[in-house]
């Protein structure tokens, strides 16, 4: 076995394309990225978390909120949960990069909001940043992540290295309220409890008591994509729920409604860069630096 299996690394099959996936399960169950893409891209997509990435070499184009952007090595991309962005490079040789997930309520704890404030939504208003010290921090912070068991160095290292970003970089919005937000609510509900994909667009609108075309504009909207497009994501940030559990990804697409693994399988890819089966082997980084130790 090379030294880059040993590692956890998965090549792709693509030039010097490689993926490293690895999980902090003392840290809410953040997942650590470490990759390298030089001819993948990344069709539209969000997360079930926020995505807080380093370039480290060449640069990454990408679209968020409708605009484009290009991040070069030194830079910081900052995106929020649910928010739909792309990714490929922005130049012949690619880019490589390290990026947390950060585990759910892990960083809302860092921004604890006063007794009888409404609950915010976590927001970075620019997704790319260049700030030096930070960047160097952060990586410093992946790095540990990797390297080191020690649970209160790490819990220390990560309070001070993303409550920096936090305090620099993040806002705070209050959710939006009125019929037409509460009908895409309800719409993402409907599409929830819909995996065999059988709802119609005529029939998700009257069930929200808006038009077919009003609902796809105004889901369009809120969320950045199309309810057909919106519910395949859901999906697709479910399988990774469960592939953590460790169920295999031929039961992960029954139970969510794929035609088959091979549809699993290719929709996962594009959106999140690696097969089901390499993400569900990623390591627990912290259990295998103690064992290094």
């Amino acid at each position: 076995m090379t030294k880059q299996a040993r590692a956890g690394a998965a090549p792709l099959g693509m030039g010097a394309e490689w993926v490293r996936w690895h999980r902090a399960g003392d840290l809410g169950g953040t997942e650590l990225l470490s990759a390298r893409f030089v001819r993948h891209r990344f069709a539209p997509h969000a997360h079930d978390t926020a995505v807080i990435a380093l370039i480290e070499d060449g640069g990454e184009r990408f679209v968020h909120r409708g605009q484009e952007h290009v991040a070069t090595a030194g830079s910081l991309i900052v995106i929020a949960a649910g928010e739909v962005h792309t990714g490929e490079r922005a130049s012949a040789a690619g880019w490589a990069y390290r990026a947390f997930y950060p585990g759910a309520g892990v960083l809302d704890a860092l921004l604890d909001a006063p007794s009888g404030v409404p609950p915010a939504a976590l927001a970075f208003p620019r997704p790319v940043l260049r700030d030096p010290p930070l960047f160097s921090r952060l990586r410093s912070l992946h790095r540990l992540l990797h390297a080191s068991s020690d649970a209160l160095h790490r819990a220390s290292a990560w309070q001070q290295a993303m409550g920096a970003l936090l305090l620099r970089h993040a806002a705070r919005t209050l959710p939006t309220v009125g019929a037409e937000p509460a009908a895409v609510r309800r719409a993402q509900e409907l599409l929830r409890n819909d995996l065999a994909g059988r709802c119609t667009l005529h029939e998700l609108a009257r069930a929200v008591g808006l038009s077919p075309w009003y609902l796809n504009r105004a889901f369009s909207r809120a969320v950045g994509m199309p309810p057909h497009a919106w519910r395949n994501q859901w999906r697709l940030a479910q399988a990774k729920t469960l592939l953590r559990q460790g169920m295999p990804p031929a039961e992960v697409a029954v139970q969510l409604g794929f035609a088959d693994q091979s549809h699993l399988h290719r929709h996962f890819k594009r959106a999140f860069g690696v097969t089901p089966g390499v993400f569900a082997q990623r390591k627990t980084v912290q259990d295998a630096a103690a064992r290094r130790g």
